[in-house]
């Protein structure tokens, strides 16, 4: 008799949908709340608050993102460190007027000594809301254990009620609230130090009334790839020239057109205006490019082209400015007592 040997099937079964098949990796419901709360966040900074979100690395120990006030048009430096949390289990614990919550001793030590003030975010998915809490000496609770606790009230919605309050916060001596933009800076400072290219990339909605667009900064690794990101954020910019306040937002650099992206863009504007193919495949110039080039009157700052007459695409390159350098000499000597840097 001929056997028959039945071999195992690596697809799922009848009983086994392919959702829960045990070698497939799947996403856990935890990092799917997070992500949640922090778009939840992002959205009522933006949208309801109309300040800047800016959500930060990993490697920032303790803090999400930071938040950035804006004052009509006016983008002031003054800022906001955000630990966001998300869960039901966040307020699972209630309080006078809220809920308690409890962060870890070393966070707490980090954000007290943090160089921006620092608020707690909880999101609730129940409600769909986030609520917030200032951390400071005022707002924490020793526990008789050695910990801490803070109380997140339930009028703390993180709507337009927390923009009075929350922009209170972020005020501060003008002298220290600039020294905090050129701390915050500092990585990308190191950067270019390091001989890294960095560059940045804009999105300008030029019909929008609000100024909208988006910010990018990354690196230029030189291969012809895009380049690399390292942070990015949406702006408000109402009608402010994106050609003066991109600037501004980088002080410690000097800001100046990526070179290798604007002479390909010329280049294709000319070849478009300028050279003719007839129908025998016959190429003519009408004039030379440099000729055609040296009848230009180009901004000093620019976007190097525009799609579908909706978005204006800006790439810029910051290199290590005055300020930047002195403030890095300035650092090394605060934090390690060296008063030397070779830049």
């Amino acid at each position: 008799m001929e056997t028959i040997l039945k071999l195992p099937i690596s697809g799922p079964t009848p009983e086994q949908p392919a959702g829960d098949r045990p070698d497939r990796p799947r996403r856990q419901s935890t990092a799917r709340t997070a992500s949640v709360g922090i778009s939840r966040t992002k959205l009522a900074i933006e949208e309801v608050l109309g300040w800047l979100f800016r959500e930060q690395p990993t490697e920032d120990y303790g803090i999400d993102a930071h938040a950035e006030i804006v004052d009509g048009d006016s983008v002031e430096g003054k800022l906001l460190a955000l630990q966001i949390k998300s869960g039901q289990s966040w307020f699972k614990e209630s309080g006078p007027g809220g809920w308690w919550f409890r962060p870890r001793a070393e966070h707490v030590q980090y954000w007290t000594n943090h160089s921006l003030p620092v608020v707690v975010v909880l999101y609730r998915p129940e409600s769909r809301k986030c609520y917030w809490q200032l951390v400071n000496q005022a707002t924490l609770v020793a526990t008789s254990g050695g910990g801490w606790k803070l109380l997140v009230p339930e009028v703390h919605v993180l709507d337009e009620s927390a923009k009075y309050p929350l922009r209170e916060a972020a005020e501060g001596d003008p002298y220290v609230v600039r020294i905090r933009e050129l701390q915050l800076a500092r990585p990308w400072m190191n950067l270019l130090v390091e001989g890294k290219r960095l560059v940045i990339d804009v999105e300008e909605w030029v019909n929008k009334t609000s100024g909208r667009g988006a910010i990018t900064l990354g690196i230029d690794n030189e291969d012809g790839d895009d380049p690399s990101p390292l942070v990015n954020w949406g702006v408000m910019l109402g009608l402010a020239s994106y050609a003066e306040v991109v600037p501004r937002l980088f002080a410690w650099a000097t800001v100046s057109l990526h070179e290798e992206t604007y002479d390909d863009a010329e280049y294709d504007q000319y070849k478009e205006e300028c050279v003719i193919q007839d129908n025998e495949g016959d190429t003519f110039t009408v004039e030379s490019y440099d000729s055609w080039r040296a009848g230009r009157e180009w901004p000093e700052l620019r976007p190097f082209t525009n799609a579908a007459g909706e978005v204006d695409y800006w790439r810029l390159e910051l290199t290590l400015n005055d300020l930047g350098k002195a403030f890095l000499l300035v650092d090394r000597f605060a934090t390690q007592g060296q008063s030397q840097l070779t830049l």
